[in-house]
């Protein structure tokens, strides 16, 4: 198989693989260990794969190697046409996990991948072997992750408005609201109005102050006091759990909250159910891959209904 690239050059299959672990990779050493190839063969490859393109696809930059903007823009792209040709050869049926040496990316908060990813990793190291799994923190700024090829899966609440990206809603869960053992809050009945008086942080990676809780609480008349936020669940808990700072957590987290020493409660408000799901772009559908991985995903997210 040969495709053909500004009419002159000819990139085959094989460049394609290398290129597709070199971007993953982005060492020329990692590179050569997965495609077994000494590394200066890998990088005759990526020589032959520079003249091929008409770029320099990986440029050091200190002690390490970074992909060109080409690069980048490209990587999805060649990805989906291995996994295609991958699932072409192999045929239907055909692809034994336990062989598969693959990256996958995983975008979701710190509290995804604190509660998620321990199961996670045992799965790949039983039933695929080969895989490694990459999980990427949200960032503060929204980027199209998916399209782009970044990661291959998010996890959480899913609020991509990109129409061609697949979603699948798994469940709804509530929010709590916790804080460290002997609370003054939790001492007696708590009222919205009790619960809205305390020091309240947040947790945003945007860095936001409010919330669908303040929209509630408004509705009562009632605001509550916001000192500050946090751009990650886990850093608020080590904040809660050393002062009397109040902080809100989904349902789902109860078993890392209590695991730090802190206290959940329920909200004496109605409050809109927070859905949680994963999302992931079509080009992935027959990689059997991203589809063992959207598998062991689903039911861990759905194991935790009742919580």
């Amino acid at each position: 198989m040969r495709v053909t690239h500004s009419g002159s050059s000819d990139l085959d299959l094989n460049l394609l693989l290398a290129l597709d672990v070199l971007l993953d990779e982005r060492s020329v050493s990692g590179a050569a260990r997965r495609l077994h190839l000494s590394e200066p063969a890998t990088s005759r490859t990526l020589g032959r794969i520079r003249k091929a393109l008409g770029d320099p696809v990986l440029v050091r930059a200190g002690r390490q190697m970074v992909p060109t903007p080409h690069a980048l823009a490209v990587q999805a792209e060649v990805s989906a046409v291995v996994e295609r040709a991958r699932a072409l050869f192999a045929g239907p049926g055909a692809v034994d996990l336990r062989t598969v040496s693959r990256t996958l990316t995983i975008l979701g908060s710190d509290a995804i991948a604190a509660a998620y990813g321990p199961e996670l990793f045992a799965r790949a190291a039983a039933e695929a072997p080969g895989i490694r799994l990459r999980f990427l923190g949200e960032s503060h700024v929204d980027e199209p992750a998916l399209r782009q090829g970044t990661a291959d899966l998010e996890l959480g609440v899913i609020d991509t408005t990109a129409p061609e990206v697949r979603v699948e809603q798994l469940r709804e869960d509530r929010m709590l609201g916790i804080a460290r053992p002997g609370h003054p809050l939790l001492r007696g009945p708590l009222t919205a109005r009790r619960f809205a008086a305390a020091d309240h942080v947040t947790v945003s990676r945007r860095g936001r102050l409010t919330g669908p809780l303040d929209a509630a609480l408004a509705g009562l008349g009632v605001d509550r006091r916001v000192v500050g936020s946090m751009a990650t669940f886990s850093s608020s808990l080590f904040v809660l759990l050393r002062t009397d700072l109040v902080g809100l957590a989904a349902s789902w987290t109860r078993p890392l909250v209590e695991a730090v020493g802190l206290v959940a409660f329920e909200i004496p408000l109605d409050l809109p159910p927070l859905p949680l799901g994963m999302a992931w772009h079509p080009r992935h559908d027959a990689d059997p891959a991203h589809a063992w991985l959207r598998g062991c995903a689903r039911e861990l997210l759905l194991r935790g209904r009742s919580s």
